[in-house]
This record gives C-alpha cells, sequence and structure tokens, in this order.
C-alpha cells in the first residue's frame, strides 16, 4: 500500500489543560478541533501506523477535548482515543512487524496521535488483531467500554454480593456489564433519569432500575438497598446523586469513582459511614487496571470482549457513523441524542 505523505484529522486548538468547569457534554465541537491536513505521521521502534476505518467517541473523548481529562492536549496533534484499522507499517521491533496487514483495534493514549484521522499512531503492543466475526463498528468500540465492563465486573465477583448499582446505566458500557451479569446470575440495580429507558435497561439485564428524577426515589432506593445489600456502586456520575446513594448503601459499600458527568460538588453526607460503616471510595482507570492485571488476566479478556462481539451477546447500538468532514457540523447533535454510540469514519 502507497502511503499519503499528507492526511485529514480534526485537530486540537489548544494545549494542557483547560480551568473552565464543565460537563460531558459537547455543544460545540469547533472551539475544540478543527480539520485541518497534516504530514502522516512515522511510526516509531515500538509503533505501527494504522490506516483508521472507524473511531468512536467517549465521554473520555469529550473531557479531553475540553481540556478536562488526566492527561494533557498537544495543540495541532489529532484528537481520539480508540478506533479500528488496518496496519500499514511498523516500526523496527518484531511486534510491530507482525502486525502489518492485519485489522486491529487500538487505543492512542501513549502516542498523542488520535484516531480522528486518516492515519492513527498506536503501541504495537496495545492493539488488538481482531477476529472474523466482529465487525469494524464494534472493533472501533472494542477498547474503552468492553474491557472496562468485564474488568470492572471481575470487581464485582471478586466482592461475593450477587446486587451491585450502577450509575449512567443507559450508557453502553453499562449495558455490556449488565449484560455479563444477567448471564451469571448477578443482579444490576440501574440509575438512570428518564422513565424511557426503565423498559430498556430491565430488557439488558438489570434487576431493578430506578429514576433518580421521580419524587420517590430516595425511598424506592432505601428499600431496593435493604433487600439487596449491594457492596459494589460503580459510579460515571458523581454529584449528589452519587452522595445519596453511597449513604444509602450497607456496611463495607465501595463507591468505585470511573468518570465524573455531574460537575457538581460530591457531598460525603456522613463521613462517620467512613469509620464505623467500613466503607471506601476508590477510582478506576482502565490504563492502570491493564497495566497492573496479571498477563493472562488482559488476554482472557481481550479474547472474552471479542467472542462476545462475535457470537452476538454484545453488539454496539450505533446512532450515527459520521464522515471525518462532517464531523464538526454534525457530532454535537448526534451525541446529544440518547442510548447510542457516535463514529467518525475517514
Amino acid at each position: 500500500m502507497t502511503i499519503p505523505a499528507t492526511m485529514r484529522a480534526l485537530l486540537l486548538k489548544h494545549d494542557g489543560y483547560s480551568a473552565a468547569p464543565s460537563d460531558a457534554s459537547l455543544a460545540d465541537m469547533a472551539s475544540f478541533v478543527e480539520l485541518g491536513e497534516i504530514g502522516v505521521p512515522e511510526p516509531g521502534p515500538s509503533q505501527v501506523l494504522v490506516k483508521v476505518r472507524a473511531a468512536s467517541i467517549n465521554p473520555s473523548d469529550v473531557m479531553f477535548v475540553k481540556g478536562l481529562y488526566g492527561q494533557p492536549r498537544h495543540k495541532g496533534q489529532p484528537a481520539g482515543f480508540e478506533g479500528v484499522g488496518e496496519v500499514v507499517a511498523a516500526g523496527s521491533d518484531a511486534a510491530g512487524q507482525k502486525l502489518v496487514g492485519a485489522r486491529v483495534a487500538f487505543p492512542t493514549g501513549l502516542s498523542n496521535w488520535g484516531s480522528w484521522a486518516d492515519y492513527a499512531i498506536a503501541e504495537a503492543a496495545a492493539c488488538i488483531p481482531l477476529i472474523d466475526g466482529v465487525n469494524d463498528v464494534d472493533g472501533a468500540a472494542m477498547i474503552v467500554n468492553p474491557l472496562t465492563a468485564l474488568a470492572m465486573f471481575g470487581i464485582v465477583k471478586e466482592e461475593g454480593e450477587k446486587a451491585f448499582v450502577l450509575t449512567a446505566a443507559a450508557s453502553q458500557l453499562c449495558k455490556l456489564i449488565m449484560g455479563v451479569a444477567a448471564e451469571e446470575g448477578y443482579r444490576p440495580i440501574a440509575i438512570v433519569r428518564r422513565d424511557d429507558q426503565i423498559a430498556l435497561l430491565e430488557k439488558a439485564g438489570a434487576a431493578h432500575v430506578l429514576n433518580a428524577t421521580a419524587p420517590d426515589f430516595d425511598a424506592a432506593l432505601k428499600a431496593v438497598m435493604k433487600k439487596e445489600q449491594p457492596r459494589i456502586f460503580l459510579d460515571a456520575v458523581t454529584g449528589p446523586l452519587a452522595g445519596r446513594i453511597f449513604n444509602a448503601m450497607p456496611k463495607r459499600g465501595r463507591w468505585i469513582v470511573y468518570g465524573r458527568l455531574d460537575t457538581e460538588t460530591t457531598p460525603i453526607p456522613e463521613p462517620g459511614q467512613l469509620i464505623f460503616m467500613h466503607k471506601r471510595i476508590e477510582g478506576f482507570w482502565l490504563t492502570n487496571w491493564l497495566r497492573a492485571a496479571a498477563p493472562e488476566r488482559r488476554v482472557g479478556v481481550v479474547m472474552e470482549a471479542q467472542k462476545r462481539f462475535a457470537d452476538g451477546r454484545w453488539s454496539t447500538d450505533v446512532t450515527a457513523v459520521v464522515p471525518l468532514d462532517e464531523a464538526i457540523a454534525r457530532v454535537p447533535g448526534e451525541l446529544a441524542k440518547p442510548n447510542g454510540k457516535v463514529f467518525i469514519a475517514p
């Protein structure tokens, strides 16, 4: 394959971090990225060059382009944390050379050459060669949500209790978790903000679905907590709602924060519970989990995710696949639609 000298990409307009607070909505993409043409990057010794077929948009991507994620932006470089494509070139290391010609799911978090582009750079060791039954859309969303889903469900299983709590439960990630949980006899308690999501999540495997905006939410939450005794709270929201949920949990409850969709201050209503009820609060970041997990655990999770997409147990709910040239105009409106994922395709 002939590799061109230049490529199109959605380029970051700012460096570093932003001091302005914001949530994970994206009303105006043009404030943060611009469509431009830059040189096609060359892979380093441990890296590969991927011709992108599709790239996903996750809440972490939105927070990153806004300068509110846990790593700095680099002005003039492409955004986008993950995607799917064909490896067309590699650095000198053998691991990358073996991937040339392969269709892979890839993350870009370590390379700073993102997936919202014609070509992207990824570390060869982080790429996932895809089996034939995985389509491009599922491959483009293979890493951030599916691997996080399996890793966090592993935490639930280790705790030993069948019930657990999820906020932002209509997200793609939570639906993946609930599908695995239902198969294994676990009982997810899904927290949402709209009644029209209740039937959807019951079908996805939730044992209980509670609308946090309902007038009887606190009473319903208290009753479910008493009945189910969940120990794990997987939270992508934070804010006052998360504080109320944590306060209602039983002894030894673990509040695991992996996102911050609500930018309001997050209260701990009864700090004494941390002392006398042995509750605790911790964070989860997939990057750290992948670094710390045993190699056989990482391989097992990757293969499990692929098999679930290939055999139909998992599928990606797609709102839109937006051409790269139309992304700045169309992506904010597509992201505002509920219950599905948005992708960018060169």
